[in-house]
């Protein structure tokens, strides 16, 4: 049951959308258990964000949520991930790049909850 939530202050066309969410479907499979087949995925462009003062460079903000929870080695080897995804798609700089992670045991899906 994982979620990425990600936001960027600069246009993301449909081709870069369709080349992310392919991509981001096979780095989920890092984490145990997680694959494309229940990732749920969110992209907001254009967004009036500001890092070190400035607006006038490509930023990102990209939020992972997971039902459950993983180590530290597994969410650097996706941090890593995530930041040359969005360096070599988007041309955002890996140090204009935050990665959020979260991790509940509480999770509904399907009228239920986990």
């Amino acid at each position: 049951m994982p979620f990425i939530d990600t936001k960027l202050n600069i246009r993301l066309s449909k081709e870069k959308e369709e080349i992310l969410k392919a991509k981001l479907g096979e780095a989920i499979s890092v984490f145990a258990g997680k694959s494309e087949y229940w990732l749920m995925l969110n992209f907001t462009d254009n967004c009036r964000m500001w890092f070190r003062g400035y607006q006038s460079f490509p930023i990102a903000m990209v939020e992972i949520k997971l039902f459950g929870g993983a180590d530290e080695e597994t969410c650097s080897r996706m941090t890593a991930t995530v930041c040359k995804l969005f360096e070599e798609e988007l041309e955002i700089s890996p140090d204009h790049v935050y990665v959020k992670y979260e991790f509940t045991d509480r999770w509904g899906w399907n009228s239920e909850n986990f």
